[in-house]
């Protein structure tokens, strides 16, 4: 059965759950446990939604029951996305200390104040969720039956490279200056995260382009690397486009051979590594994508494009491009 607005939304605010409650974003203590209550009575419900709303075709009560969830859901989306926001800013900001403006912005009376706001909302949320998770239990609903399926974006797939043309150049020297001169901030890991994030035909692509071919750039970097994720986050793949690059494949290798042979490869390299097109949310093959380059010297950088502030939020980066 197809998924209804009801599960989408369940599943959307717990994508954005998942890196709020992790420690790449860090919120208060009593906010977190806030989130961490939410996520588990937001889980229950979704558990029963996809019978909910086959049910609802056939039984007004239902109906009314899923209409008053899909209002507490798009509350607590649009919660969860000022927290998310938030915390992103913070991370955005952090390493600029020069402005007294930065330091209000962080001072510990400000968080307070808004872990505070932003508790108290989701509280209320909590409450009126905890109310339709008491009354799901009078439509004795099956659990389960909720196989992930592959969500239409409504997008095409597409292949870039690192190849630029000219006439995309005009207007974006200033673009492309502001993105290298990050490279110049105090490294604290291994690869440090650049997100370009924007709608589609704002240029990240072209932008990153430039970056990638600059002059500067080439000389800055023992190795570059242009990867264009696209529909699938395919770790196989990637690591094999990864490996042609560097003219080290061989097709009769396994993959966790090819995995080996690329973080031996990368080992004190200084890379600039481009991933292109980024969608996917799943936090989990994040963390797998990035254990693939994990071997590269301090310094490396890493940029990501995407259309998605989720995924910019999810990818904890240290820098964001609108």
């Amino acid at each position: 059965m197809a998924q209804g607005v009801a599960f989408s939304l369940a599943g959307k605010v717990l994508e954005l759950l998942s890196p709020l409650i992790c420690e790449e974003i860090k919120l208060a203590c009593c906010l977190k446990a806030d989130l961490v209550n939410l996520k588990s009575t937001v889980s229950i419900i979704k558990d029963v939604l996809l019978d909910a709303e086959k049910q609802a075709h056939h039984r007004a009560v239902v109906k009314g029951w899923l209409e008053k969830l899909k209002d507490v859901l798009h509350d607590a989306d649009d919660v969860l996305d000022d927290v998310a926001t938030e915390a992103l800013q913070r991370n955005v900001m952090a390493g600029n200390k020069r402005t007294k403006e930065v330091r209000i912005f962080f001072s510990s009376s400000n968080q307070l104040a808004f872990s505070l706001k932003m508790g108290h909302k989701i509280k209320a949320i909590r409450e009126r969720l905890d109310v339709i998770n008491k009354e799901k239990e009078d439509f004795h609903f099956n659990v389960g039956s909720n196989e992930p399926q592959i969500m239409n974006r409504d997008r095409e797939s597409r292949d870039t490279n690192s190849l630029v043309r000219e006439d995309e150049v005009i207007g974006r020297k200033n673009d492309k200056n502001e993105i290298i001169g990050l490279f110049d901030n105090n490294i604290v890991d291994d690869i440090s995260i650049i997100a370009i994030v924007g709608i589609g035909g704002l240029g990240k692509t072209t932008l990153a382009q430039l970056v990638y071919n600059d002059e500067n750039v080439k000389n800055e970097f023992d190795l570059k690397l242009w990867i264009c994720i696209s529909d699938n986050l395919d770790i196989k793949r990637i690591v094999k486009e990864v490996l042609e690059q560097m003219k080290e494949w061989n097709h009769e290798e396994s993959i966790e051979v090819m995995q080996q042979k690329l973080r031996e490869k990368l080992n004190g390299q200084k890379c600039l590594i481009v991933l292109d097109d980024l969608w996917n949310e799943d936090y989990d093959e994040w963390l797998r994508l990035m254990n693939l380059f994990m071997g590269a010297k301090t310094g490396s950088r890493l940029i990501v494009t995407t259309r998605s502030k989720s995924v910019a939020r999810i990818i904890g980066q240290l820098h964001v491009i609108f």
